[in-house]
């Protein structure tokens, strides 16, 4: 049997949170090793944590720490340095189109809202687990949407060239297609495809998978 995905929960409200752990908790294929009901020292926490979490759902809604702003949007920028390797989910109440795109900018892998199901739940921290992002088809509305205010230009080339290849690498990547799954559908090993997709990190200047789906969508290489 597989090892379960180690996942952590960071929010304030303690019966969203134990109802939370509970629905994760029931599923043999994810385990809850971290919760916070804050984000006062949360890296020192998660330091300490055995294992680290594959994946950390983050309330976007956290209170402050005395005279400082802790929000999923701070806590996000400060795990991005402090543990590269691990997937930020951020949680919200609200569908905030402005915040989305700034969010994944900063470093965050995808964004649920509260109302979510449970089975969107899951299927969003395995497919981040496995693919580096999870942005569903209302996240990509929405940062299209975000996108769209920012400028009305219409880009007549990309600021950065791309090959045939690395195109269609980042069409499948928008998919949520893993590496493996590329290989297959484009007849490549795995180990071209992660080339094509780290030269693709380097070009754009993306932070991760999600900044390579928000560089495609604003840049109109993404069909919404």
């Amino acid at each position: 049997m597989n090892k379960p995905l180690a996942v952590g929960l960071v929010e304030d409200q303690l019966l969203f949170r134990e109802g939370m752990k509970a629905i994760l908790n029931s599923w043999p294929d994810i385990e809850v090793v971290f919760e916070a009901g804050d984000g006062e020292r949360i890296v020192e926490h998660l330091r300490d944590a055995n294992p680290l979490p594959d994946v950390l759902l983050l309330d976007l809604s956290l209170p402050p720490v005395g005279d400082k702003a802790m929000t999923g949007m701070e806590i996000t920028r400060l795990l991005r340095v402090a543990f590269p390797e691990m997937k930020i989910l951020i949680l919200s109440m609200y569908h905030d189109e402005n915040f989305i795109a700034r969010l994944i900018e900063n470093g965050a892998h995808g964004y649920l809202v509260k109302d979510s199901s449970p089975k969107e739940v899951r299927d969003a921290i395995v497919t981040v687990h496995a693919t580096g992002s999870y942005i569903n088809a209302l996240t990509l509305k929405a940062i299209q949407r975000s996108m769209n205010r920012k400028s009305r230009l219409v880009q007549s080339a990309l600021p950065i060239p791309l090959s045939g290849r690395e195109k269609e690498v980042l069409g499948l990547i928008c998919q949520q297609l893993t590496s493996e799954e590329i290989s297959e559908k484009l007849f490549l090993s795995v180990k071209t495809v992660n080339g094509h997709r780290n030269n693709l990190l380097q070009k754009t200047a993306a932070r991760n998978t999600a900044g390579l789906v928000l560089f495609a969508i604003k840049n109109g290489l993404v069909e919404v």
